[in-house]
């Protein structure tokens, strides 16, 4: 099976791919780009329902230059992946980010 990122997709194909991943990206105050298939029980699974997930994924890397999941937006932001969301928990950038957001509430206990 070969990597996402070498597969050869035409640039309408990319741009296509690319203009849905930022109407997703802005769509909620929060968006995580995960894998294509993520299997949590076997009854519970999130199925890539349009079968342009390996287009959205490379679009992604050329967008956000992650060509990594999970991909992290807050606010229509770019956050970035796994480690950087854990960074700014560390630091305590990532409440504010998601109260700025409409994610929590300011009120909420911290994450």
């Amino acid at each position: 099976m070969g990597s996402v990122m070498s597969s050869k997709k035409s640039k309408e194909e990319l741009e296509i791919a690319s203009n849905k991943a930022k109407e997703i990206a802005s769509s909620s105050s929060v968006v995580i780009f995960s894998c294509k298939t993520i299997c949590v029980e076997e009854e519970f699974q999130a199925k890539d329902a349009q079968g342009d997930g390996s287009d959205i994924q490379l679009a992604l890397a050329e967008w956000t230059g992650l060509r990594t999941v999970p991909n992290v937006f807050i606010g229509g932001k770019h956050i970035g992946g796994c480690d950087t969301v854990l960074e700014k928990h560390r630091a305590g950038q990532l409440v504010p980010l998601l109260n700025d957001a409409g994610a929590i509430a300011n009120n909420s206990a911290q994450l």
